[in-house]
């Protein structure tokens, strides 16, 4: 047993725990005291975990979640193994039984790189990164009972934590979040001979971990009947940080995000000329008088979409749709292209409400894709459509969530079995959604209860056209969907989901194996 060199107190809500360096640990819950023996059988012979991402642990908000969770609701110490990059949540950070070891992500190749030598390239950098693994999960942190491990990537990161849980006599679990081999599949073809060795190695090393938790019944059913792998199924839900944002935190957040909402992607639009202010009791959404805040009523729609710029989310459609709006909005109120935009920003300057709004697109998010959608927004002129692209802080993500009037996702998944975190999310905070439509996708989004579901630009761009009809105030299918997001979102809750559904098999594991 590892013992550690000092005593420590610490506190979990309720309980405070006292743990001497080598005779006894002590937990005193609701005035009873529990000796060390009893303590050992509830959390293993450690009382420690380690949760594994090959990826920026600030863009893996399940992987952080599931720490949270081993500590909170199992009162583990937790070892966070992953890349930097991206800031995780204030909660992740700043929880003290939480530990987050960075690992050096691996440089971008040189570009000019003869296309020969991309397949060694590959090699070389899943040899790299398994052995910089391999040190971290052997050397750098103390022995878990048990190693949770993202999947996807799979190679080399199942081999890694298979080999390391063998060497520290631990435990090993895979949340399978997609199949890599379907990932690796987008950008050299399935028919590939990597994308095959890549599935077998999948599949192998995946088969060979003490328990398994998977994100839809889909892949559930993929996984016993075609790789014989029981998983269980634990929902993505949102945790008590995602809900809907109070008038003045969208006054306050509007405000902190003036200077990048009133700045064009492009020489101008519908949203930054003259509406930007420098006082803080005006925003483009909001103004404030004395202590009461409010919505104005000719305020542009906000449309948010999260997304991580690759290709399987096709942002092309939501720009086809943007101007399919646009074009139907001039049709509809006769507008033609000798309209000037001074007669337009006169009508919104006079508070004009129009039949149908403005709408502010905000795409968050980071990826490989980025530059070249926004270069095709700076080549559009729209007249009643804007966009802006950004990237929020864990906090601030939430409050535009719940700030905002629809959300938008791209997501098409790679496999068909995965569903997108990010409309959990957006339900979280009371958001509706159009999503596009796939195979396992209304797991989720219940059509005309909570969001909508389109398979072409056209399909959204009708969707657009009907759900903001009469906005802010007459679009009662705008608020119909509302309150089913809400419903959905205050139904299920993630430490819920994960109390029922993988503390069991987390303890189970560790018993099994541990003790």
């Amino acid at each position: 047993m590892d013992f550690e060199t000092e005593t420590s107190i610490s506190s979990n809500g309720g309980d405070i725990c006292i743990a001497d360096s080598v005779t006894m640990h002590i937990i005193l819950r609701d005035g009873k005291y529990f000796s060390g023996r009893k303590v050992e059988e509830k959390l293993g012979r450690r009382g420690r975990a380690c949760v594994v991402v090959l990826g920026d642990l600030g863009r893996s908000p399940r992987m952080q979640y599931h720490a949270l969770s081993l500590a909170r609701q199992m009162s583990l110490e937790v070892d966070i193994v992953a890349y930097g990059g991206s800031e995780p949540h204030t909660a992740v950070i700043e929880h003290p039984s939480i530990h987050i070891h960075t690992m050096t992500p691996w440089s971008i190749a040189p570009r000019g790189l003869p296309k020969l030598l991309h397949p060694l390239l590959l090699v070389l950098k899943a040899l790299i990164q398994f052995f910089m693994l391999l040190w971290f999960l052997c050397v750098r942190v103390s022995s878990p009972d048990v190693f949770l491990v993202q999947n996807p990537p799979s190679i080399p990161t199942l081999v890694a934590v298979k080999l390391a849980s063998s060497l520290r006599k631990s435990a090993f679990i895979v949340d399978w979040h997609n199949f890599g081999y379907t990932l690796l599949g987008l950008s050299l073809g399935r028919s590939s001979r990597f994308v095959s060795v890549y599935h077998w190695f999948e599949k192998y090393f995946g088969k060979m971990a003490n328990g398994a938790l998977c994100v839809t019944q889909a892949m559930q059913h993929e996984l016993a009947q075609n790789w014989g792998i029981k998983a269980t199924v634990l929902y993505d839900q949102p945790p008590e940080f995602f809900n809907p944002t109070s008038l003045d935190e969208k006054h306050k957040l509007f405000y902190r995000l003036d200077k990048n909402l009133c700045q064009p992607l492009g020489i101008q639009d519908c949203i930054n000329n003259g509406i930007g202010s420098p006082h803080t009791d005006e925003t483009l959404f909001t103004t404030q008088s004395g202590t009461a805040v409010f919505l104005k009523p000719n305020r542009p729609a906000l449309v948010v979409s999260s997304t991580s710029w690759t290709p399987d989310e096709n942002f092309g459609i939501l720009l086809e749709a943007a101007v399919m709006y646009d074009r139907r909005v001039a049709a509809i109120l006769n507008e033609d292209d000798s309209t000037s935009e001074e007669i337009l920003w006169k009508e919104i300057s006079d508070e004009k409400q129009c039949l149908y709004p403005r709408l502010l697109f905000i795409i968050t998010g980071k990826g490989p894709e980025k530059e070249k959608y926004e270069e095709k927004i700076r080549r559009l002129r729209l007249k009643h459509v804007a966009f802006r692209t950004m990237w929020l802080s864990a906090e601030d993500y939430p409050l535009l969530l719940g700030s905002a009037d629809l959300g938008v996702c791209l997501h098409t998944s790679s496999s068909g079995l995965d569903l997108p975190m990010k409309v959990v999310d957006m339900f979280g905070c009371g958001l509706p959604v159009c999503a596009v439509s796939y195979s396992c996708i209304e797991e989720l989004v219940k059509v005309e209860k909570n969001g909508l579901l389109f398979s072409s630009s056209s399909e959204l761009a009708d969707e657009l056209l009907m759900l903001f009809k009469g906005f802010p105030d007459q679009c009662d299918s705008l608020k119909l969907l509302r309150n089913g997001a809400l419903a959905t979102g205050s139904s299920a809750r993630w430490a819920t989901e994960w109390e029922e559904h993988a503390k069991p098999l987390i303890s189970e594991v560790i018993s099994q194996y541990t003790n």
